[in-house]
């Protein structure tokens, strides 16, 4: 059963402050350690919960399921290449218990299928697991749950070309429902987030061309404000107050190209909204997903990020070192500080030919990269968030010793 929102596009004239600045970011020392779940898994989505009830956080990723500790490999269903073959389509892997038997489903979406389901877990998950259609709005480079409306429920937030949607799950019902809501197209691009842009206490819906206004009435218009273009952005988009100064910044990263970035909010003498860029680090590409957590337990939220494996294999630094950094910004002297996670060396020996470049074969093996999602749970229960990072390279997760500067 699916309801739609229109939303009212209210053009308006802003005041955009562009600044090019470049932040000095090498890295600190760190002392994070990798470890293997299956070195030769292609899947670029990741999920992470405890699917078989034992206490301990699983990871599903792809066509199966690993149980800690050691990462014995469940094959639970089939995944299909896309229509290019250099992609699987498997494009988010998110565990929810959808119909509510206790026991964690995943959502999925692809790319070339177009589609949206969950996959359902049976009795025994080490079974096939069924996988059921929600919708199929259209193209998805992922997609994850937010809290949206803040009220402890989330909704499902996919990236669909030339749309803004979401779903929310209908609970309580003796079969599953969902109810699609829709805004105004003005907005879409390559890349969606969130953040509480206007500080009125609700989640706004952050898109490469400006922001959607969550309004105080649940089913009234979400009023779209275009201050920014950002091109073709990493999701999530960060919405989040990183300098400290009471209102929320920007932060994204190029998807297909160079560069991590930042806009720094503030507002001129009439009181209106400003928005001055700066670059994070612009030393790697394919900057595909950003996740925020408090990685150092200072009680402060950082950010993780990465080179996406061959987002696409013919693109600028496509060959060059895969990695994974965190980035804090220090409020004191008002600079990023990079962390490093991990750093790999680069494809020298790929094809010239980006058609025939795989990443298994290209790579050294047990590279380590990002692929279209990252999970930031802690693993080993030790009081620290760990990553777990999938990719066209393999399946990592990276165990935090916290960091020693």
């Amino acid at each position: 059963m699916f309801t739609r929102i229109r939303s009212a596009w209210l053009p308006f004239f802003l005041v955009v402050v562009i600044n090019y600045s470049v932040t000095a970011v090498e890295p600190t020392k760190t002392n994070w350690r990798k470890h293997t779940i299956n070195d030769r898994s292609p899947f670029e989505a990741v999920g992470v919960a405890d699917f078989n009830r034992d206490g301990r956080l699983d990871v599903f990723s792809g066509d199966s399921w690993y149980a800690a500790p050691d990462w014995k490999r469940h094959q639970v269903r089939q995944v299909k290449p896309g229509t290019n073959p250099h992609y699987y389509e498997d494009f988010a892997d998110t565990p929810l218990d959808v119909n509510g038997d206790g026991r964690v489903d995943i959502l999925t979406c692809a790319y070339f299928s177009r589609r949206i389901a969950w996959v359902e877990q049976p009795q025994d998950p080490t079974t096939p697991w069924t996988e059921h259609l929600i919708d199929l709005p259209g193209s998805m480079e992922t997609s994850y749950l937010v809290d949206l409306y803040g009220d402890g429920t989330p909704v499902y937030l996919p990236n669909v070309g030339g749309q803004i949607v979401w779903y929310e799950l209908k609970t309580g019902a003796a079969e599953v429902a969902w109810t699609k809501r829709q805004l105004s197209p003005a907005g879409a691009g390559h890349g969606i987030g969130h953040g509480d842009i206007n500080s009125d206490g609700r989640i706004d819906i952050i898109t490469p061309r400006g922001w959607y206004e969550q309004p105080a009435d649940r089913d009234a218009d979400w009023n779209f404000h275009a201050e920014f273009e950002i091109g073709h952005a990493s999701i999530e988009i960060i919405g989040h107050d990183f300098d400290g100064d009471g209102d929320t910044d920007i932060v994204w990263g190029m998807g297909h190209d160079f560069g991590l970035h930042w806009m720094k909010q503030s507002r001129d003498q009439n009181k209106k909204r400003i928005w001055t860029k700066e670059d994070i680090d612009t030393t790697f590409s394919q900057v595909h997903t950003l996740h925020l957590a408090d990685f150092d337990g200072d009680g402060e939220k950082e950010f993780v990020t990465g080179k996406r494996i061959y987002a696409h294999a013919s693109e600028p630094g496509a060959t060059a070192h895969p990695c994974i950094f965190i980035y804090r910004f220090d409020r004191k002297s008002a600079k990023w500080e990079k962390t490093m996670v991990y750093r790999g060396f680069p494809a020298e020996n790929a094809p010239a030919d980006a058609e025939q470049r795989d990443a298994l074969k290209d790579f050294a093996r047990g590279s380590a990269g990002t692929g279209l999602q990252m999970a930031v749970k802690d693993m080993d229960n030790d009081g620290d968030m760990d990553i777990v990072a999938p990719g066209k390279s393999g399946l990592y997760w990276f165990e935090n010793l916290r960091i020693i500067k």
